[in-house]
């Protein structure tokens, strides 16, 4: 166990489900670097989930949609002085292999290792590093984001601290809308793309088959009217308030089963070590960390990775029998 009080930067600015997917590792470095400073720098909406975390010293925010969406070099100004005048870091680490990422891994203060060429979502990005992995991309990316800050701190790989973790975030207390006389199943009906959505018609169905109550996640406007369609067309469906990111953590926490899109809310069901199902089309099993309770089913289509069909609409072509079946395994 090494004791040496280094400083370490994790760069990981968004978006929800990369965060929540990259957040294992702070549970490895503190097993090695026990008294290290750990500071995240992470985009100002995802920040929260964040804050406050027992394994933290820092969050620190970074309003890069507010300086596009405003356009203002006032805010940019005042980001980069903000950023420039943090204390210097042992070890900058880039856990997300984008330009806007390196860049900002370039106005921190220290040594700056991140994915190589041939290796970052955006190669140019391997240009702003000191150091770099050799990881490839098809790789899983709960394991691409352990590997490459493992290798920085020059930590051995562990699959078993992965499938072992303690839950990644704190939780509050159980919300008061949430039953306590049955069990209870989240679903997750947005996502990013329109064809990573399972259609609402199926969500109907499958909510209508569950012997629980299926409580609709939802984050946007155009998602509540999903839900709303999907509340009226079964008898078994609760549309959920509209949640905040910690009350978000809080509530799938309490949940015995989460079924969703390849997006944020599913994955902290893995997150928060609790049984989920994860819907996929477009995207594959490489956005997950397979467990014997976190599982995937995956429409009939193919997959290249590095360039997904954002036209890919299978997932409309799974059959909600099947993810029935599978939930019914799970909540047994």
């Amino acid at each position: 166990m090494n004791t040496r009080k280094f400083r370490i930067a994790i760069v990981r600015l968004s978006a929800l489900g990369d965060i929540i997917n990259t957040a294992v590792i702070l549970q490895i470095i503190r097993k090695h670097y026990p008294e290290a400073t750990i500071d995240w720098i992470v985009e100002e909406a995802f920040g929260p989930i964040l804050q406050g975390h027992p394994l933290l010293n820092d969050v620190v925010f970074v309003p890069l949609k507010r300086i596009k969406k405003n356009r203002s070099f006032r805010l940019l100004k005042e980001t980069v002085k903000r950023l420039r005048g943090l204390e210097p870091y042992d070890q900058i680490i880039d856990a997300q292999g984008l330009l806007k990422s390196a860049v900002v891994c370039s106005l921190l203060r220290g040594k700056v290792h991140g994915f190589d060429r041939n290796s970052a979502r955006e190669g140019v990005a391997a240009r702003f590093y000191d150091t770099t992995s050799s990881i490839p991309y098809e790789m899983g990316v709960i394991k691409r984001n352990v590997l490459v800050i493992a290798e920085a701190l020059n930590i051995p790989y562990d699959n078993d601290a992965i499938l072992h973790k303690e839950v990644l975030f704190p939780a509050g207390e159980r919300p008061q809308w949430l039953s306590h006389e049955t069990k209870a199943v989240a679903c997750v009906i947005g996502a990013s793309w329109p064809s990573k959505c399972y259609p609402k018609e199926r969500f109907a169905t499958l909510c209508s088959m569950l012997p629980y109550p299926c409580y609709l996640i939802w984050g946007s406007e155009a998602e509540h009217q999903d839900a709303l369609w999907i509340a009226e067309n079964s008898n078994n469906a609760i549309i959920a308030p509209k949640m905040g990111l910690n009350e978000l953590v809080s509530f799938i926490s309490y949940c015995d089963l989460i079924i969703g899109n390849d997006t944020g809310p599913t994955h902290m069901g893995w997150a928060m070590n609790r049984p989920s199902i994860t819907l996929f089309g477009p995207t594959n099993e490489r956005m997950i960390f397979p467990t014997p309770i976190n599982i995937a089913i995956k429409s009939p289509s193919a997959v290249n990775i590095l360039k997904i069909d954002r036209n890919d609409f299978s997932i409309r072509d799974i059959d909600p029998e099947i993810v029935l079946q599978k939930a019914l395994e799970l909540l047994s």
